[in-house]
């Protein structure tokens, strides 16, 4: 018979949940372990943190030379780039020139930091400044201190990579969740769609809408989880690539669209550009909506989309 089987486990930072529909035990824990290593790869190889990953050796050679990288990275910031393109840079790779320092989002940041300072490190935020050689397979920082990160694309991209791995060792259905970056395939174990439940920002545990999806994949990203109030004011954990600022007043987005990846990629622009500008470029794209929920609690949505 039947059954989904399912594991949690902490892998780039987050709590990535996968479940796979089998009815044999040992295999289906068996293909869980493959997917797990799949994202530990992945990890691997988009990670800031570690010297030797080709992220971090891309960042380390900004404003001194070309790092040839493997085709995997290259064409991950080849769409990443295309990203950045058709969100008019409100999605932007080069974001790791903001220094983390100017926002911690613990709880005992008081203040906003020096607006000049800001301004000062916002000229390394440019995706136009990062040179690709299609023929070398290399990556070039044009300005000494430039920094690329893989944090508005990277858990969308490994969810995507996961689901292919087990497609390709027959899993027929399955759910690969990286914190709310979610994507699915085939149905539940006893037929029906996967269910999921569109989280309502001001209590994240009581869904506010339900919605039956398969070979679909879902981003959700809120500044319920993380944000600081500075002078009784909310600011969330997004940061606007474009003035360094944290963006206020939306609350929620959630992106629909077939690929984990570019969900995951849309999720940041969409809550930073305004929502009209968002609602219109989302309903320009095929196979995207979008659900936007702000401050007032207000439900904006694209064109394509009925909420029960």
């Amino acid at each position: 018979m039947m059954k989904e089987f399912r594991k949690s486990q902490k892998l780039m930072g987050n709590m990535f949940e996968i479940i796979v529909v089998d009815d044999r035990d040992s295999v289906a824990f068996e293909h869980i372990e493959t997917a797990v290593l799949e994202i530990q790869r992945i990890e691997n190889l988009l990670t800031t943190y570690k010297d030797n990953s080709q992220t971090h050796i891309i960042n380390q050679n900004a404003g001194i030379r070309p790092i040839k990288v493997d085709s995997e990275v290259f064409e991950l910031i080849e769409r990443s780039l295309r990203i950045s393109h058709i969100t008019d840079g409100y999605f932007d790779i080069s974001y790791g020139g903001i220094d983390k320092s100017f926002w911690n989002f613990n709880r005992d940041m008081k203040q906003l930091p020096d607006p000049e300072l800001v301004k000062k490190h916002l000229k390394l935020v440019n995706y136009k400044n990062i040179i690709l050689d299609q023929e070398n397979h290399t990556v070039f920082l044009k300005e000494k201190g430039m920094r690329i990160g893989f944090g508005g694309i990277g858990k969308g991209y490994a969810a995507e990579m996961a689901k292919r791995v087990l497609q390709e060792i027959g899993v027929v259905s399955g759910v690969v969740n990286a914190s709310g970056d979610l994507t699915t395939w085939g149905t539940q174990a006893d037929g029906k769609p996967w269910t999921i439940g569109i989280a309502d920002p001001d209590n994240a545990a009581l869904p506010f809408s339900y919605m039956n999806i398969t070979n679909t994949s879902v981003a959700t990203s809120g500044n319920y989880e993380k944000f600081v109030m500075i002078d009784g004011k909310k600011y969330s954990h997004t940061i606007n690539p474009k003035t360094g600022m944290p963006v206020s007043g939306i609350k929620s987005v959630t992106i629909i669209c077939p690929n984990a990846e570019i969900a995951d990629a849309m999720a940041t622009p969409v809550g930073i550009m305004g929502i009209d500008a968002a609602l219109n470029m989302v309903n320009q794209i095929n196979h995207l909506e979008c659900i936007i929920i702000d401050d007032f609690n207000k439900i904006y949505s694209s064109q394509n989309i009925n909420l029960k």
